[in-house]
């Protein structure tokens, strides 16, 4: 893993997806000041572009600047969105595998994720600088990312859901938002899946949306290829009685054949209580009658 942060490190606030208030930005550089923290934002990261928060330039230029400036020391994406995918590939990571940094931010920011895994480094699954502002300092999610970038590792252990498949695995966690690791099937973007724990979580997806994804990973060979799988919040994804099954029997019905452990309602996704994970980290995965548990 790539160094951890002590007094004083910068932080960069960018938004290479979304376009966000200023005033969430605003508060989140006071809370990261708060740590003890140096936080710094991208030129365009409170610019306007229809819905993405500047041009592709702008977005590349801030990108680009935060992975490559040695002196930033963790990037703090400030929301999610769309538009990722439009400038990825025009992104050069070749600084950043010389002078690693912390990545942090989840939905959209699961191509950014997948690009670190696949360079062989960490990179944080969480909170942006949206909910950082938004929710009370004292949050489960907030004091856990705190923890992280200060070099203290979780381990979450929460009640175990009756649908679970029970078990324990180690492996690479990998994974986040279902839909944009889809868009990324089949690019130098998708995930190497062999023997890793992955991670899925998604928001306001049909449930028939969701089985076709389901569906892919299964004839595609990548559901046989895992040693775990963590489902988080399918949030606002509603039950449709057409489909003759829930979203979770959807997902028991692919992986039935496979003796991997498989938890469901991990709290982290698209809800204010999101735990941060560590992506491309080796991990633990226990799962109980009575309890789930994840280390690091």
């Amino acid at each position: 893993m790539q160094p951890f942060l002590k007094t004083d490190d910068q932080i960069r606030i960018i938004s290479p997806s979304g376009l966000i208030d200023p005033t969430f930005i605003e508060s989140a550089k006071t809370i990261l000041s708060s740590w003890g923290l140096y936080a710094t934002e991208g030129k365009s990261t409170r610019a306007e572009y229809g819905r993405f928060a500047g041009t592709s330039d702008q977005r590349i230029d801030d990108l680009q600047q935060a992975l490559d400036d040695p002196n930033v020391k963790a990037i703090l994406c400030s929301r999610g969105g769309y538009g990722i995918s439009q400038i990825i590939d025009k992104i050069d990571f070749s600084k950043f595998v010389k002078n690693p940094k912390w990545l942090i931010g989840y939905s959209d920011i699961t191509i950014i994720h997948n690009s670190i895994t696949n360079l062989g480094f960490a990179s944080i699954h969480g909170i942006m600088a949206k909910h950082l502002s938004e929710m009370p300092v004292d949050t489960k999610p907030t004091q856990q990312l705190h923890k992280i970038l200060f070099g203290e590792i979780p381990t979450y252990s929460f009640k175990s859901e009756n649908e679970n498949k029970f078990g324990k695995t180690k492996g690479k966690l990998i994974g986040g938002n279902l839909s944009v690791l889809m868009g990324l099937r089949g690019s130098s973007y998708d995930l190497d899946y062999q023997n890793a724990i992955l991670f899925i979580e998604d928001i306001a997806e049909k449930p028939y949306h969701i089985d076709r994804m389901i569906q892919n990973l299964r004839f595609s060979g990548v559901l046989s290829q895992l040693s775990g799988l963590v489902v988080g919040q399918f949030s606002d994804c509603e039950e449709d009685a057409l489909m003759m099954q829930s979203i979770r029997e959807i997902i028991l019905a692919a992986v039935k054949e496979y003796n991997y452990p498989v938890c469901f309602n991990f709290p982290a996704g698209h809800v204010d209580y999101n735990l941060p994970l560590l992506l491309g980290v080796k991990a633990e995965l226990g799962v109980t009658e009575k309890e789930v548990q994840l280390s690091f």
